[in-house]
């Protein structure tokens, strides 16, 4: 696949706590000059970008980062704070205690308010797949596919691992017609990014396939 196809899927990220402007200035920059589908940055960001990319570039934020433990109402304010902002796009981490737990019903009813919060915008809901099970994996599946969230994410990149190619199939078999897949996490070649694309991801959360395009220009 063309790197610049494979840019076009990139959520061009930096969450690092430490980020600054200019870091993020440099981020949007890039999204905008490799066409990147958005940059994801930290909140505290979002309505400086927007007003910086001029819509040249989507711009995503996190809520409930990395953790997920939030309250749903916390949850529903940081995405209305957000998109409020400037924010296109929202990626969400779920309640991972609520999961282990078995009590996917509020896992399923706390997606769908955020989703209802976001209305017309793009919700992606992390799952932090290193701390799951198959089974688990499979009934996330399921959650968001029944809430209405618009994509399945697997990592935050702050967890014990990132994606997997194994994770990529299972998501694809089980997600629901209108769910696409967001591969995240430790996603360090052009390769990766190819596998996860052919494997059913339609988005790739990384800061590494644009320094690869810089090292090949």
């Amino acid at each position: 696949m063309d790197l610049s196809e494979i840019l076009r899927h990139c959520d061009h990220t930096l969450l690092r706590p430490t980020a600054v402007w200019d870091e993020i200035r440099t981020i949007c920059d890039e999204g905008i000059y490799y066409h990147c589908a958005s940059v994801c940055i930290p909140a505290s960001f979002v309505f400086r970008a927007a007003d910086y990319a001029a819509g040249k570039v989507k711009i995503c934020t996190v809520i409930g980062f990395p953790n997920g433990y939030d309250t749903t109402a916390s949850k529903c304010f940081m995405a209305k704070d957000a998109i409020e902002n400037g924010a296109d796009e929202i990626d969400m981490v779920v309640n991972l205690g609520d999961v282990k737990a078995g009590d996917l019903a509020s896992v399923t009813r706390e997606i769908a308010a955020v989703k209802k919060t976001c209305g017309g915008h793009i919700l992606k809901v992390i799952v932090e797949t290193c701390y799951l099970s198959e089974d688990e994996k499979i009934a996330l599946c399921r959650c968001v596919t029944e809430a209405g969230a618009d994509y399945i994410k697997t990592s935050t990149g702050f967890g014990t691992g990132g994606a997997t190619r194994e994770d990529i199939a299972l998501f694809a078999a089980n997600i629901g017609p209108n769910v696409r897949i967001k591969a995240a996490g430790g996603i360090a070649t052009l390769e990766d990014a190819e596998a996860f694309l052919a494997l059913g991801a339609d988005r790739l959360g990384t800061s590494r396939l644009v320094k690869l395009a810089q090292a090949k220009a």
